[in-house]
């Protein structure tokens, strides 16, 4: 069945829950989704319980938050902090209708990733999910 965002395609460079959860909503209803994450470590909620059985009854290494939040994204695992890692977030950005992001106001500006040095590349919309003041 189509969703209504079928074709859209979104840059996901959140973390936690509220800024997964928005982009969570976007690719149920049909988005792409890239989701950016930490090489060797991943999302934060990737380590947050509770955490799937295995076939002995025991946790997993899989996190039921992480999956719940994340399902149906395209997980891309990039370091942002290196000029390369930032480069390539930066060419994957101009290929997506939208941006969101939940970092610190000023981090993204660093890697060339806030709202001004993306809007020189193409005018995607960006979207700032914070679950916190600025």
């Amino acid at each position: 069945m189509a969703g209504i965002f079928d074709g859209l395609k979104v840059l996901d460079l959140t973390r936690v829950v509220a800024g997964p959860l928005c982009t969570q909503i976007l690719a149920d209803m049909g988005a792409t989704v890239y989701k950016i994450e930490r090489p060797g470590e991943g999302d934060d909620t990737r380590r947050m319980g509770p955490f799937l059985p295995d076939a002995n009854g025991c946790d997993s290494n899989d996190s039921a938050l992480y999956l719940a939040y994340n399902r149906g994204k395209q997980s891309v695992t990039l370091d942002i902090a290196s000029s390369e890692g930032a480069a390539l977030a930066r060419e994957l950005a101009a290929r997506c209708d939208v941006v969101v992001e939940n970092y610190r106001v000023g981090t993204l500006a660093r890697y060339g990733l806030d709202y001004e040095s993306l809007r020189a590349l193409r005018r995607p919309t960006t979207s700032s999910c914070k679950g916190w003041p600025a």
